[in-house]
């Protein structure tokens, strides 16, 4: 059964974008079918998996809008000699246009999630939602369509308020339209052990988050900031880097608790 990760935070700048691509990919180098769909309109994911969206036809923008069907708008990532998909739904400016139409449609805030149960069940393992940083129309229909979150941050001050505001807006989106969302995880991003402040924040998370912080710590790391600019993962740009070791970490982590969750239902089964 595909599962939907919606990768959120209402904050710029934590590394929202640079873990969907890096966790997709390395995902998709751990057997798995990944899709990555881009939902902010500056198109960041796009571009970092070296797509032009305007190259194409159609892309999130007119997915949303209902002016295409999924296949037409979806480009493959993988190598040609890889039997495992990694897919891109691309973005560009053209989404900010989108969510202004979406709003005189009706059920604009379930649009995404409609589109994506449509999908045939085995066709991806994970579907991974890169956010807009802001609480939006992309937003909500995000966390409507996900069936879990995954927080990236920043070990510092004003990312602990981002935190609490968007756990304020998963409360609201699960006693409204989503109650079956789950919080996946909180991911720390850009992490300096030479930082005191780091070093307090994180254990804050740990106390007040406990199993559900990721164990996994992303570090500053300047080969993750230029793998982008080549259009590239981290994992194809420079596997060897403490940016890919550290993603490859949170694959393997990913993946171990749903294998320890599925390990515990079959125990615990009738």
């Amino acid at each position: 059964m595909t599962e939907i990760i919606a990768i959120a935070n209402q904050k710029g700048g934590v590394g929202k974008t640079t873990t969907t691509i890096n966790l997709a990919a390395a995902l998709q180098q751990m057997r798995s079918h990944v899709l990555v769909c881009d939902l902010d309109p500056q198109g960041n994911a796009t571009v970092g998996l070296g797509v032009e969206a305007d190259d194409y036809q159609h892309s999130a923008c007119e997915l949303l809008l209902q002016e295409c069907q999924f296949d037409e708008a979806v480009c493959s990532l993988a190598a040609d000699d890889s039997k495992y998909r990694f897919d891109l739904v691309p973005a560009n400016n053209d989404l900010t246009a989108a969510e202004i139409e979406l709003t005189r449609q009706s059920g604009c805030e379930t649009r995404l999630r409609d589109i994506l149960r449509q999908l045939p069940e085995r066709r991806y393992d994970f579907v991974l939602l890169d956010c807009p940083p802001a609480l939006n129309l992309l937003n909500l229909n995000a966390l409507t369509a996900a069936d879990k979150v995954l927080i990236p941050m920043q070990c510092e001050y004003f990312a602990m308020e981002g935190l609490t505001a968007l756990l304020n807006t998963i409360r609201q989106i699960k006693d409204s339209v989503n109650p079956g969302l789950k919080i996946e995880g909180i991911l720390r991003t850009m992490y300096d052990v030479r930082n005191n402040l780091s070093l307090q924040v994180s254990r804050q998370l740990a106390e007040h988050f406990g199993p559900q912080l990721y164990r996994t710590v992303v570090p500053r790391n300047v080969r993750l900031a230029e793998a982008p600019s080549f259009g590239e993962s981290i994992i194809s740009y420079d596997a060897d880097s403490r940016g890919a070791i550290a993603y490859l970490g949170l694959a393997g982590e990913f993946l171990r608790r749903r294998q320890t969750t599925a390990e515990t239902a079959a125990t615990t089964a009738p």
